[in-house]
């Protein structure tokens, strides 16, 4: 009867293919290492990418901002208002009203004057945008249309905006709107900044933004 023999495997072959089991471990470990260091290179990379506002001049920062302002209080884009806005801010409007002070008081303002005013439309024209340092200040004329408590509305009128810049960002700390006389008047105050449509304000003025 044949007896099977143990396979004897030489020590040069074990040494060998210990060695290469070593370094397939190796490899296969430093593989998601390495893909992981390109992920977070890119990411670095993307972080390093300017964003398009950074790049342009001041007074193309604040007319931007004028229109991003003016577009969200036509929709009702609170985040997006707030942005533009400091927290300290003051209001005046063409209302025979006390001046606003601060975000937390312009925002119930708005949200009231959003609730009866609909089919908005603001255009803004013969804009003026001066720098000076950290402060600047944006003057235009507006031309509101659209209903205010379902009736239909048209006004006209003014608006002076004072910026300071912020953290590199240009913020609204003012907003003068006075409404031409002799327009007939809608909503509360909204002030328009921008050649784009903006919702109207209080049942006896233009927007004050």
């Amino acid at each position: 009867m044949n007896t099977l023999k143990p396979l004897c495997v030489p020590r040069a072959v074990r040494v060998l293919g210990g060695t290469l089991l070593a370094a397939a471990l190796l490899l296969s470990s430093a593989i998601p290492a390495s893909a992981q260091k390109d992920k977070k290179k890119k990411n670095a990379d993307a972080s390093d990418i300017p964003s398009p506002l950074s790049l342009m001049g001041d007074q193309q920062q604040i007319d931007y901002g004028i229109s991003e302002m003016l577009g969200a209080w036509q929709i009702g884009d609170i985040e997006k208002l707030h942005k533009n806005y400091a927290d300290d801010v003051s209001l005046v409007s063409g209302a025979w009203t006390p001046p606003i002070f601060g975000w937390a008081s312009y925002l119930a303002v708005y949200q009231a004057q959003r609730a009866r005013t609909s089919q908005v439309r603001l255009d803004r024209s013969n804009t003026y945008i001066k720098v000076n340092g950290t402060f600047a200040w944006a003057c235009y004329q507006w031309d509101f249309v659209g209903a205010v408590d379902g009736q239909p509305t048209q006004a006209q009128g003014q608006t002076t905006l004072i910026f300071e810049k912020r953290n590199n960002r240009w913020l609204i700390v003012h907003n003068h709107t006075s409404i031409v006389q002799g327009s007939a008047p809608t909503g509360p105050q909204a002030t328009p900044t921008s050649t784009r449509s903006t919702p109207a304000p209080d049942a006896a003025k233009p927007p004050a933004r």
